[in-house]
């Protein structure tokens, strides 16, 4: 047994909109949290028609008021797209409300296009490759200050705020190990180099005042419900979303179709034997074997669960599936 997260896009569905995304995204983190999750995290997107959490610590700050133990945290925040001050801040402040359960996860992805991250910054002129130094600036607001320093995090100087690093290549792992910090990699939408990171940042890694040894967290999709049939019908929602948006056709979260994957053609197959390679998708006994098999391959600390179905009723379903597939496997 190993502990399981959740990773939350706040999908807005066909037919629904923002409001109704954070009402189903607190519901399923008390849902999370009563079944036992270790922790809820949300991701930092923007003009994505389908995903609610653009502005993630408000909606952090919503799932940490609306829950009282499992751990609320980004992944994840997009460095280059804020300044480092001011993220130190915010989470100081999402700290000082809600003590001892605040994570950060940090990305130098935009999580958007070129344009929109234009919009976002009003010049490009912030550097991805700067992203090191940046995270460097922002672990310095959170020591205890200086009595000279001439800036200060207020709040967030002196505050014990996890700090993980995101990746979906080789970056993130070398970074996160030369750091000595938690590694979260993005395997359930990028997990082409997903093994090779994993071996990079735990050969490399260097104990820190954060974490001894290395601590590997991999994200993976699971579409569970009482039949295989059944999953992956509902499965097809999020088949579509990735379709679409490799396409450059990202839309609302669709409703699930019959037979999805005999319509496409090779092109549209080829994406999602790609995209979906890190999935369980079935009933309870296929995606039992499904995360055996997985966790057994990878040797990951922890798995960090997302299922973007369409009926919210089966997604609350899919969690409790899963949560009852790992108390199992504990009582063996």
């Amino acid at each position: 047994m190993i502990p399981f997260s959740v990773l939350d896009l706040c999908p807005i569905v066909e037919g629904g909109d923002a409001a109704q995304a954070f009402r189903h995204a607190r519901e399923l983190a008390r849902h999370c949290e009563r079944l036992g999750f270790q922790r809820y995290w949300l991701a930092e997107h923007h003009n994505m028609p389908g995903i609610a959490s653009a502005a993630t610590t408000v909606v952090m700050a919503h799932i940490a008021a609306g829950t009282s133990t499992i751990r609320v945290g980004s992944g994840g925040i997009m460095l280059p797209n804020h300044a480092p001050l001011m993220i130190a801040e915010q989470f100081g402040t999402l700290e000082a409300l809600f003590p001892g359960r605040i994570d950060l996860g940090l990305g130098r992805a935009p999580g958007t296009d070129q344009r929109t991250a234009h919009a976002l910054r009003r010049t490009l002129s912030s550097d991805p490759d700067q992203f090191p130094q940046d995270v460097l600036e922002l672990m310095a607001y959170f020591q205890p200050p200086e009595p000279d320093a001439p800036i200060r995090a207020v709040p967030g100087a002196g505050l014990n705020i996890p700090i993980w690093i995101l990746g979906s290549s080789l970056f993130g792992a070398q970074l996160a190990a030369m750091l000595g910090l938690p590694y979260a990699f993005a395997s359930h939408f990028a997990p082409s180099q997903m093994m090779q990171a994993n071996e990079v940042y735990r050969s490399r890694f260097e104990p820190s005042g954060a974490l001894e040894r290395p601590y590997v967290m991999l994200g993976y999709n699971v579409f569970a419900a009482e039949t295989d049939d059944e999953a992956r019908y509902l499965a097809s929602s999020m088949q579509q979303a990735f379709v679409s948006l490799r396409t450059g056709q990202a839309t609302k979260l669709q409703p699930p179709i019959d037979g999805y994957e005999a319509r496409l053609g090779p092109n549209e197959k080829a994406i999602l034997r790609q995209t979906m390679s890190c999935s369980a998708i079935g009933s309870p006994a296929t995606v039992r074997r499904a995360l055996d098999d997985f966790i057994a391959e990878t040797g990951a600390n922890e798995l960090m669960i997302t299922s973007q179905m369409y009926d919210h009723a089966a997604r609350l379903k899919c969690y409790e599936i899963v949560a009852d597939l790992n108390r199992a496997v504990a009582a063996a």
